[in-house]
């Protein structure tokens, strides 16, 4: 369950869309990768279970982290390989960030 005060925080907001709406990223919205008790996102570990995913996939997911927290860079020329679905949750997630 995700807290309603989480889904209002500018810094979870884009990360939390991202994993709802994508198909591979919603199987890690649970503790063991995005504790929501603790307020923590384990990015090693998210980076780890990644390693043998598309290059899109993996940009999501790198987009997620970097909506987050913008310590996790994430190359935009990237989004150049994502599907018109992905494109739209990355766009959404974006705005859900930056849009105040």
């Amino acid at each position: 369950m995700i807290p309603a005060e989480l889904k209002k925080d500018r810094y979870w907001r884009g990360l939390i869309y991202i994993f709802q709406n994508h198909a591979k990223l919603q199987r890690y919205l649970t503790p063991d990768y995005v504790d929501f008790e603790e307020m923590t996102v384990h990015t090693a570990k998210l980076k780890k279970a990644a390693a043998g995913w598309s290059t899109s996939e993996k940009f999501m997911l790198a987009l997620a982290l970097h909506l987050f927290n913008g310590r996790n860079k994430v190359d935009m020329s990237e989004a150049d390989r994502l599907d018109d679905n992905n494109t739209e949750i990355a766009l959404k997630a974006l705005r859900l960030r930056y849009a105040g």
